[in-house]
């Protein structure tokens, strides 16, 4: 039998476009995805740089927000790509923890004032001779001066010293500044004793005042004001609103109440110059 010839294959010298085309494709590949996150890494990277470096600066924080700017638009075929600002709350510094532990102890302590004055008082309080608020200045006792004193008088009436003693010890037992108010209503009132309300409401104030000094409230503490009818919480016209204004407050400061701040003077300001005196004669 005859062989059959066997024809030479010719080698195929474009084999080498299957290979440059898988590359190209994943060349293509490659740079998108290190766009993608080249664009979001420079983004951490701002947030990260920016939280270190407030981090060391020991700066009071805790209720700054810091807002990382966009970088420009970049254009794409598929639209607009940017990083959006991110807000970031930085931690409070241990100076904030203290202060702020400081002042959770401080309110804590004007409540438990607060909830032994209503305890000694309650029966009064539901009986509306006596009215308790809370607010940032401290806690107001504000107490109906029928119950305290007889009209046109400023010597307690043995019915309220009971109450004023209970008040009293409570008092003594805190450390709180206290500013006893007396406050009258419009009517005049001429005597001997008070020539006006202003000495009817002081003198008032100050029987208070003494009264809670003989159960042990240091008088360094103690502030008395005299208001006469210059406060008033309801209306004069009315007998009702006139009782009411009749009354004596007895205010426990909070204890950033007497804080102080020193005012400095701006060096670039220079008290003006006494005016020259006129020239005799005129």
């Amino acid at each position: 039998m005859a062989r059959r010839e066997k024809h030479e294959e010719h080698e195929n010298h474009e084999r080498w476009l299957v290979s440059y085309a898988d590359f190209i494709t994943l060349l293509f590949a490659f740079f998108v995805v290190m766009y993608a996150i080249s664009s979001v890494n420079e983004g951490k990277y701002r947030v990260m740089s920016d939280s270190i470096v407030e981090a060391f600066k020991n700066a009071p924080t805790s209720e700054k927000i810091i807002y990382i700017p966009a970088p420009a638009p970049q254009k794409s075929e598929s639209g607009t790509l940017a990083i959006q600002p991110i807000p970031l709350k930085s931690m409070p510094t241990p100076l904030e923890v203290a202060q702020q532990k400081e002042q959770a102890q401080r309110r804590e302590k004007m409540k438990s004032v607060a909830g032994s004055l209503l305890n000694v008082m309650e029966p009064l309080v539901k009986g509306g001779q006596v009215k308790v608020t809370e607010s940032n200045r401290g806690i107001s006792i504000e107490i109906n001066a029928s119950l305290l004193f007889a009209p046109a008088q400023a010597v307690l009436n043995k019915e309220s010293i009971q109450v004023l003693t209970a008040v009293g010890k409570v008092l003594a037992s805190d450390t709180h500044q206290v500013q006893i108010e007396g406050h009258t209503d419009n009517l005049p009132i001429a005597s001997t004793v008070f020539p006006s309300n202003w000495e009817l409401s002081s003198a008032r104030a100050s029987s208070v005042t003494r009264l809670f000094v003989e159960n042990g409230v240091a008088p360094s503490r103690i502030v008395v004001i005299g208001y006469a009818d210059n406060r008033p919480v309801d209306t004069n016209d009315t007998p009702e609103g006139r009782a009411r204004n009749r009354r004596v407050t007895v205010m426990i400061l909070a204890e950033n109440e007497g804080q102080k701040t020193d005012v400095s003077l701006d060096p670039d300001i220079r008290p003006a110059s006494p005016a020259p005196a006129p020239p005799s004669g005129q």
